[in-house]
């Protein structure tokens, strides 16, 4: 056989958001050669659509002490501490770098930055950029950097099939017109799964494709059942189904109210507390959505958010936006060490494909922004230190797509949604999608109820599972492990 048509660099990245044009950037800057696939065009990553900021330390009030603990108590008992002491100090430098290229974030008329609030924070400290536009400014303005890199080269609309291996270390990227991109480092930055539900504020490609990639070619997974519920995405209306009403207009004095015009619950409690309650409010009144109030929100803080709301037929300064929870983030994915290391040498994954641990059991909102630079970096370097890959002398055989049906989708929403048992996760374990299954798997393996995942059979949290995460290796069941 022929051997396959190779690319020859330093480091491959999979993924053209946040964390993989970082990444990018940075391993270029080092001097390295690097290979960006995407799938989509650059700028046309989920990331474009984020509206969330970065958390950083940035105020006089704040300090990383107190952005530690909120992300400690946020994450409900499974945060991995080391993983939050990185973020919390490396965020400031990261949110500076950006400004460096080029990023241009919210400040006053002073040229202070503005910063935000959002839920489980106890200061202000997120920055935005364009208010609620901040995924779109952002990797626009790093995608034309990368455009511009001569140390980089850009594979759009190229979609990854395959993870060669050679005596089990990963040594590059398939694609799917069977050319391979051989480099000493491959960086996974390809999302998350919340498009596997069938109510989600994701766009269709967040299926987790990076995710089933690297657990074929022999990685672990982690935390697979704790999916995050954002409580506002809009609901019932044409044309503007799942859009995300960011959390960021609360956080300037939107309020919920049910169907009697009360409010029922803290605004800007962790998101976990605020999507179990919109839910059980709607179970309780039989109602298909509650209403977000932001007749009181200054409209220029969110002009992205008010004109989608207005082009679908609600003007949000006079009337209520009707929301409910959405699948919204995968705070599970490939389990990797503070580096961006999977248990695969030669592979790292960063953003939200990854699992460092960092968001337990409930992410602190604005904290995944701030994840995809801090440790995007750090991947991009380590992958640098790896040693050169040896040569591919056949081909490597593309592993088949798993093909998502609507009833997958329904499946997940109806068994492994906001609260869920052991008898609905288990018609998980038969569906035809592996992450399906998976997640289905991991979710039956933790018993008890701990942010994100509400066990209906197990409604308590167990102390004894503090600081434990479930991990599913190549072929084997779920166990829970403690990550100090």
């Amino acid at each position: 056989m022929a051997a396959p048509t190779t690319i020859d660099a330093d480091v491959a990245v999979v993924g053209a958001g946040a964390a993989g044009l970082y990444a990018a950037l940075t391993a270029a800057s080092a001097g390295a050669r690097v290979a960006l696939v995407s799938a989509t065009p650059l700028a046309q990553s989920a990331s474009y659509w984020a509206q969330g900021g970065l958390a950083a330390v940035l105020a006089v009030d704040d300090t990383r002490e107190l952005h530690l603990q909120d992300t400690l108590r946020a994450g409900r008992g499974t945060v991995r501490r080391s993983a939050a002491e990185i973020l919390t100090s490396e965020a400031p430098t990261a949110v500076r770098d950006l400004e460096r290229l080029g990023v241009r974030f919210d400040a006053d008329r002073r040229g202070r930055l503005s910063l935000g609030l959002e839920g489980g924070h106890s200061v202000r400290r997120i920055v935005h950029a364009g208010g609620a536009a901040t995924g779109r400014r952002v990797t626009r303005q790093l995608s034309a950097l990368v455009a511009e890199h001569e140390q980089i080269v850009v594979l759009e609309d190229c979609r990854a099939v395959a993870l060669p291996t050679v005596a089990g270390r990963c040594v590059g990227v398939r694609l799917h017109d069977e050319r391979v991109v051989v480099a000493r480092g491959v960086v996974l930055a390809t999302g998350g799964a919340a498009a596997l539900w069938s109510r989600t504020t994701n766009p269709a490609g967040a299926v987790g494709a990076g995710i089933v990639l690297a657990h074929a070619a022999g990685a672990s997974l982690a935390d697979l059942e704790m999916m995050q519920f954002h409580p506002t995405a809009v609901a019932g209306v044409d044309g503007a189904d799942g859009f995300l009403v960011t959390e960021a207009v609360r956080g300037e004095g939107a309020l919920l109210l049910d169907a009697g015009g009360e409010r029922f619950v803290d605004e800007l409690a962790p998101r976990d507390e605020v999507a179990l309650a919109v839910a059980r409010r709607m179970r309780d009144t039989g109602a298909a959505s509650v209403g977000l109030d932001m007749r009181k929100v200054d409209p220029a803080l969110f002009p992205n958010v008010v004109s989608v709301l207005r082009r679908s037929g609600i003007d949000p300064t006079r009337e209520l936006v009707p929301v409910a929870p959405a699948a919204h983030y995968t705070m599970g994915g490939i389990a990797t060490d503070l580096e961006g290391r999977a248990s695969v040498p030669g592979l790292y994954a960063v953003g939200e494909c990854a699992c460092t641990g960092l968001h337990g059991a409930n992410r602190l909102a604005s904290n995944s922004l701030s994840e995809c630079f801090v440790f995007g970096r750090r991947a991009a370097l380590a992958a640098l230190a790896e040693p050169l890959p040896p040569a591919l002398r056949e081909p490597v055989a593309a592993l088949p797509r798993p093909q998502l049906a609507p009833a997958s989708r329904e499946a997940l929403w109806l068994h492994a949604g906001i609260e869920r048992d052991a008898e609905g996760l288990r018609t998980l374990l038969d569906d035809p999608h592996p992450l399906v299954r998976l997640v289905g798997a991991c979710a039956l393996a933790r018993h008890e109820s701990r942010g994100a995942h509400l066990r209906r059979d197990f409604p308590e949290r167990d102390p004894a599972l503090d600081e434990h995460h479930t991990v599913v290796r190549a072929t084997d069941e779920p166990v829970l492990e403690h990550w100090a």
